[in-house]
């Protein structure tokens, strides 16, 4: 599975942890930055990450950012791609699950390295269980569809 991951500066550490994870797990990772602590803008990293998924040159990506907010806002605006921030391995399974999450956004300060390494876990593994929530990301799909070409004013 190829993975395009990326973070501010906020989320790079925990980035950096969590590479590692994918590495060891025999994942195929991207690396869209940042590639250091110092201060840098959350949008342009997190609509490269959210292009990969979009364009289908990674399967899943992985956004870090202190809060999981900003990235998850900026991930949801291509198409195709479905981000959750995410909190907990219930959220994540649940995202996977329900809602077929292509994008998982963490929050650096709300989670801690050990913590996100399992959340990352349990939602790389966890399938979509189709039945009703497959008419529901349909349902996503359709909307998205009909906006598509619509801009904004």
């Amino acid at each position: 599975m190829r993975i395009a991951i990326g973070s501010d500066h906020g989320g790079f550490e925990l980035k950096t942890k969590i590479i590692e994870v994918l590495a060891q797990e025999g994942y195929d990772v991207k690396d869209f930055g940042t590639h250091s602590k110092e201060s840098c803008d959350y949008p342009i990293i997190g609509f490269e990450v959210a292009q990969a998924v979009s364009d289908s040159s990674a399967d899943r990506g992985i956004l870090i950012c202190k809060t999981g907010v900003g990235m998850a806002i900026i991930a949801n605006k291509l198409h195709g791609v479905r981000a959750a921030a995410c909190y907990d391995e219930d959220m994540a399974s649940s995202s996977r699950e329900h809602n077929d999450c292509n994008v998982i956004v963490l929050a650096a300060n709300y989670t801690d390295a050990k913590k996100s390494k399992d959340i990352v876990k349990i939602w790389l593994k966890t399938e979509h269980v189709g039945d009703r929530h497959a008419r529901r990301v349909k349902q996503i799909k359709d909307i998205e569809a009909k906006l598509k070409g619509h801009s904004k004013k």
